[in-house]
């Protein structure tokens, strides 16, 4: 679990001025932590946000001094933050600025987590969450309590995700090592965006036919009216072997959709097309059935290629 206080919202921009990181066994018990304010040798920012002032991190460590004990929590595991995607930058930035390397191969997202769980609350920051598990924030924006209460929240998180039979929205992350050894960190894009680059394992065999099963290579879009979040959606058509479409065109297999008689949107753009309709729950339901596909011959770089989602 890990959480940072920025000094603003763009990781190339601004500078990381506090982090804490929990290590936690599978029973979610601690097993170990680090915490740490951080001098970032600029202003630090949004005071009325974190507290922190110029005052209070003068004679602080910097990243390159404390870089080694955050590995020593991280090495192993999957990072897991509220909006992975702002803390795991923040933090792949600064190990960048230091020639440091993260050891971190997967990361998890507890807002989309809570997303899945479709909870039925007005939103999914972290102090709602807090209360609707009834877990106690003491210091809301500091980075080690944040963290803390993230711990308390993951417990009853995973055990609605298996409730509900929802994936875990768990996603790799990959860093590249340059001949001159500078190691860089890949940006972790939306996932939509991502997969709609991803090249396909397999060559698409065409339409869907109802009755029939999906099969490996299909190409699938997303309508908006659908149950599932897109990101669930997405990561169990790629592990399955299908392909995700961001747009609806002749090449487009089917298109997922709640609605039978669309009015506009995907799901319209595919019934003009001819493109065949199926509803989310048909959807989830052909995945656990799909067959084999025929393989194409890649000439891409292999860690773009799909199958780096098996684990899902």
């Amino acid at each position: 679990m890990v959480d940072v206080e920025t000094t603003g919202f763009h990781p190339r921009q601004a500078r990381v001025v506090s982090v804490a990181a929990l290590a936690l066994g599978d029973d979610g018990n601690v097993e170990g932590s680090f915490a740490s304010l951080l001098n970032p040798g600029v202003d630090p920012g949004p005071t009325h946000v974190h507290g922190l002032t110029t005052e209070m991190l003068q004679g602080q460590p910097t990243f390159a001094e404390v870089v080694g004990e955050l590995n020593a929590v991280l090495e192993g595991r999957t990072l897991v933050a509220h909006n992975v995607g702002f803390d795991y930058s923040f933090l792949a930035n600064e190990a960048e600025l230091v020639g440091a390397e993260l050891p971190v191969d997967t990361v998890m997202c507890t807002v989309e987590l809570a997303r899945r769980l479709d909870l039925g609350l007005d939103n999914l920051r972290l102090e709602t969450l807090a209360a609707h598990w009834g877990v106690t924030q003491m210091r809301p924006h500091d980075a080690l309590d944040d963290a803390m209460v993230l711990a308390q929240i993951l417990k009853p998180s995973l055990a609605g995700a298996h409730d509900r039979n929802a994936w875990l929205p768990v996603r790799p992350v990959s860093r590249r090592t340059w001949p001159n050894g500078l190691v860089t960190h890949d940006e972790l894009l939306p996932l939509r965006t991502l997969a709609a680059r991803l090249p396909g394992d397999f060559q698409n065999p065409g339409r869907f036919v109802a009755g029939r099963p999906l099969v490996q290579g299909m190409r699938v879009a997303l309508s908006a009216e659908v149950t599932h979040t897109y990101e669930e959606l997405i990561e169990r058509m790629l592990h399955a072997g299908l392909s995700y479409a961001d747009i609806v065109d002749q090449q487009t297999s089917l298109v997922v959709c709640d609605d039978a008689d669309p009015e506009q949107g995907r799901g319209y753009q595919a019934r003009e097309m001819g493109i065949p309709l199926v509803d989310d729950a048909a959807f989830t339901a052909l995945l656990r059935h799909v067959v084999g596909g025929t393989d194409v011959e890649q000439f891409t770089d292999p860690t773009l290629r799909g199958d780096q989602y098996a684990l899902f």
